[in-house]
């Protein structure tokens, strides 16, 4: 699905003024009905992460941490069933589970008298049943349950999400009879940096020559895209040639103009694929 910048900037205000919670979600797609489910919450969680990415430093002060341990060991004092974590996420706007790893740090290290790895640190958000203290442990798992854009249950659905989209490309590219090399055999030839198939015989999209495809299971906003040119599309370009981006779950027209210079975006498998076969068969 293809929105215009003023179409997703009308999406991006209304996520300004409310908070990251699914009954939000639910407002959001009443307000914007004829928008896809799974685009507005690629929007919304791409929004909320932007807005977190602003806000991050000033909850990672030694005042705001002291001050938000302080304010959780107080409120399970008065009722450890209470969703104390939870509840000063929301109040402060900052995600649940970085407020529970701000919080477990500060235990851990008031506890050991060391700072903890990050390795302890996500190995425990992942499974609080390893935090050794049974409250604690209740607070972290109620903000991870809760938290829509961020956490390790997120992670892993991101995860999941992106490999089904990989898998329906691949079949995709199959059911064509299109040869291709998969990222995974590309890193194994040593490439770092890969696009995730690379068409062994070039096909034409729309006019434009097509080397290779990237699926990206998001919704391409300016800022995401801007990122995803300089790390990987112009590296995929120059050193395989021209390409497709296909973001699954939509993109703002007006990124796509760089087909010229050989990056094309697409929401869905496009259907009009011109193989070398096929033209020399039209001859």
């Amino acid at each position: 699905m293809k929105l215009s910048k003023a179409q997703y900037d009308e999406i991006a205000q209304f996520l300004g003024h409310v908070q990251p919670t699914r009954q939000s979600l639910r407002k959001l797609k009443e307000k914007f009905p004829s928008q896809s489910q799974s685009t507005l919450l690629s929007i919304f969680s791409q929004e909320y992460q932007k807005q977190i990415k602003r806000t991050h430093a000033k909850h990672h002060t030694a005042e705001a941490i002291e001050t938000y341990y302080q304010r959780y060991l107080n409120g399970v004092m008065k009722n450890a069933a209470a969703p104390v974590l939870l509840d000063l996420a929301n109040e402060v706007d900052f995600a649940p589970s970085l407020m529970a790893r701000i919080v477990l740090e500060r235990f851990l290290q008031e506890k050991d008298q060391a700072i903890p790895s990050k390795t302890l640190i996500n190995s425990m958000l992942r499974d609080p049943s390893q935090i050794p203290d049974g409250v604690l442990a209740n607070q972290v798992y109620q903000c991870t349950v809760n938290d829509c854009c961020y956490g390790p249950l997120v992670d892993c659905i991101k995860h999941a999400i992106g490999h089904e989209h990989e898998v329906l490309l691949r079949e995709m590219l199959l059911e064509k009879n299109l040869s291709f090399i998969a990222e995974d055999q590309l890193r194994a030839k040593g490439y770092d940096k890969t696009p995730d198939f690379i068409l062994e015989v070039p096909v034409a999209v729309e006019g434009h020559i097509i080397h290779w495809i990237e699926s990206k299971a998001s919704f391409g906003d300016e800022s995401s895209h801007q990122a995803h040119l300089q790390d990987q599309f112009w590296s995929y370009w120059n050193r395989f040639g021209p390409g497709l981006v296909i973001y699954w779950y939509g993109f703002i027209e007006e990124l796509d103009c760089h087909r010229e210079r050989g990056i094309l975006l697409k929401d869905c498998f496009p259907t009009d694929i011109v193989t070398l076969r096929h033209s020399m068969a039209q001859r």
